[in-house]
């Protein structure tokens, strides 16, 4: 385990699967780390992402937060946006889904300049899948019947990733609650299932 793969290293995880594959990386490795190049830079690329949306503070409503500018002009609010998030899987794709909570709901309706709700507008549709990591499901079945260090080190990588954006969202936020298995828990639980069906 000496040589494997930082799990924090896009790159050399890549660089790793194709000395272990021989150059012939299987496709859907492929999808799982061009999905995970998306990810990385989700906070630094020019496109607009339902992450970066609600992070951006002018999205917020800032008179229910008791929000003020600083002298450096930077908004400041006294009370954190209430959100509540959740892990969740489909068939193929991984995705981590955001949800206002207004007196102690999680919101799952479009709301537009409600004096209780943490966003100015709050749209379901465009705003609550904050990012998904596309065949990532698959990926972690296939890696735990014939995976290497490599797939190993890439689903390493994934979770931690997701968590850091996490972490990103806990500075800005009053989560109040995480719904669902983490990647990592969930590859126990395949592992898991997988030794009950032995």
């Amino acid at each position: 385990m000496n040589d494997a793969p930082s799990p924090f290293n896009l790159k050399t995880i890549n660089a790793k699967k194709k000395q272990l594959a021989w150059g012939d990386v299987p496709p859907i490795y492929q999808l799982t780390s061009n999905a995970l190049s998306d990810l990385e830079s989700i906070l630094t690329h020019g496109f607009e992402s339902a992450y970066r949306q609600i992070l951006d503070r002018n999205s917020w409503n800032l008179s229910l937060l008791k929000a003020y500018q600083n002298e450096k002009g930077d908004i400041v609010v006294k009370h954190k946006p209430k959100i509540a998030l959740q892990h969740v899987y489909t068939k193929h794709d991984y995705e981590l889904h955001c949800f206002p909570v207004m007196n102690g709901e999680k919101l799952a309706v479009t709301l537009h300049k409600h004096p209780r709700c943490p966003f100015i507008h709050w749209v379901p549709e465009t705003m609550q899948m904050l990012f998904r990591i596309n065949a990532i499901v698959s990926f972690i079945i296939f890696s735990y019947k014939k995976g290497d260090q490599a797939d190993l080190a890439l689903i390493r990588f994934a979770h931690n990733k997701t968590m850091e954006l996490i972490d990103i969202l806990t500075e800005s936020f009053e989560v109040v609650d995480v719904i669902g298995y983490n990647i990592a828990q969930f590859c126990q639980e395949i592992g898991h299932r997988s030794q009950v069906e032995k």
